[in-house]
């Protein structure tokens, strides 16, 4: 059985600019779970009125924490949604050994 992925979606609720003077930091908390292997991929929204990541492992509260640490929620720029799903398919070149490959 395969863990559970979640896709935490970024609402800004200030200006761009207010965003953009977050976004430095934003990034430099991005990459503590990059680098803990949790977040997958993640960026901007077309049109850019907010983000998406896709994160593995933990459970939905936990990511619903951690996203309340991300200095975009915590300079009050912006709020987060927390989804969890079940994946169970994944292209091949998609690194999650636990759920079925399809070339």
């Amino acid at each position: 059985m395969s863990e559970n992925l979640f896709v935490l979606i970024v609402k800004y609720i200030r200006p761009s600019a207010e965003v953009e003077a977050r976004r430095v930091e934003h990034r430099e908390w991005l990459d503590v779970y990059y680098r803990q292997g949790r977040f997958l991929v993640s960026g901007p929204q077309v049109p850019r009125d907010g983000g998406i990541i896709l994160a593995k492992g933990g459970t939905k509260a936990d990511w619903e924490k951690i996203a309340q640490e991300d200095p975009f929620v915590t300079s009050g720029v912006a709020v987060y949604e927390v989804i969890e799903f079940e994946p169970v398919k994944r292209h091949g070149s998609l690194n999650l050994p636990d759920v079925p490959a399809v070339q």
